[in-house]
């Protein structure tokens, strides 16, 4: 089958376009050929080990695991002899999860793994793209408890975490403000956010307002400012944190009224299912910038990499059926 393989981090050349064999599914597993995947933060940043503790996790010379990618969209071509949730033929999508793999024509994964049925009404490219994002910004909102009519401010709030947080922000009922740049404007607020500020030429926290939970996505507001803008009680989500912010953040939670959620994501089959229903009921879409073939992933790792992407970047694999 065909891949992308990465034997030692570094710039995006280090990804290789390979032929390698076809993983067998055990009793338990299912072999799915993946028509679509997509770049995330994630990826780039594994690839790269940036941080440079990345390499404590995934390999202290090298990836361990070669083949990267995180999440999918595809199709069931082979179970094993246990799979009972899942037939040949089903349409699927979801998260690879730690063991990666999903940058490559076929991908095993336990029929108990984080991927679900995909939603009829969006193609596989557009269903690729949406595990990441929305498993982790859903991750996040529960754990921050949103109800209906808390005002919640989303910062960067156009990438793939970004559009998530706002349409389920959104959907669980609270008034929904979105920081991004100006040329992301009108497509932040086409996805349900109540009010936009455009960073570039206003700073929102010197205008007065405070809010019940803001929601950082990409670890470039100050955590000064963040906290100086939360109302008494309110919640500060570091969904892209170092560890220098995590420990920020604990050490605020322990000394003041505010709390701070940080910390490492988990993610569900429920999840993907949750999701799958708001998708199904028009609540939820993919925001796909552009999408690549397998063959140009140092192309479209390189441009992820440059943190100017609308929503989600995708990657297509196999014949789109």
């Amino acid at each position: 089958m065909r891949a992308i393989v990465c034997k030692k981090y570094g710039p995006p050349e280090v990804l290789l376009f390979k032929e390698v064999a076809i993983p067998m599914p055990k009793d338990n597993e299912m072999l799915i050929r993946i028509f679509a995947t997509a770049v995330n933060s994630a990826d780039w940043r594994l690839r790269k080990a940036d941080p440079w503790a990345v390499r404590l996790f995934f390999g202290f010379t090298k990836p361990k695991k070669p083949i990267l990618g995180g999440v999918f969209s595809g199709q069931i071509e082979v179970v094993g002899k246990n799979v009972t949730r899942f037939k040949v033929g089903d349409q699927v999508f979801g998260s690879a999860g730690m063991s990666f793999g999903a940058y490559a024509e076929y991908k095993c994964l336990p029929q108990d793994g984080v991927l679900a049925i995909k939603p009829n009404n969006i193609s596989h490219i557009e269903a690729g793209t949406i595990p990441f994002g929305g498993t982790k910004a859903l991750h996040f909102l529960k754990k921050a408890n949103i109800k209906v009519g808390q005002k919640v401010l989303i910062y960067g709030a156009s990438g793939a975490i970004g559009t998530a947080a706002v349409q389920l922000a959104r959907y669980f009922g609270a008034e929904v403000t979105a920081v991004c740049s100006t040329s992301n404007l009108q497509m932040v607020k086409s996805i349900g956010a109540d009010k936009v500020i455009d960073y570039k030429k206003e700073d929102f926290t010197r205008n007065g307002e405070a809010y019940d939970v803001i929601f950082e996505t990409v670890n470039k507001l100050p955590f000064s400012d963040s906290i100086k803008s939360l109302k008494p009680q309110g919640i500060l989500i570091l969904g892209a944190s170092g560890i220098s912010q995590m420990l920020q953040g604990v050490w605020h939670s322990m000394t003041g009224s505010k709390k701070v959620i940080s910390g490492v994501m988990s993610e569900s089959a429920d999840d993907i299912i949750f999701i799958k229903k708001l998708i199904e009921k028009g609540h939820y879409k993919a925001v796909v910038d552009r999408a690549y073939p397998l063959e140009k992933m140092v192309e479209a790792h390189r441009y992820v990499e440059k943190g100017h992407k609308k929503g989600n970047v995708a990657i297509t694999i196999a014949e789109i059926k």
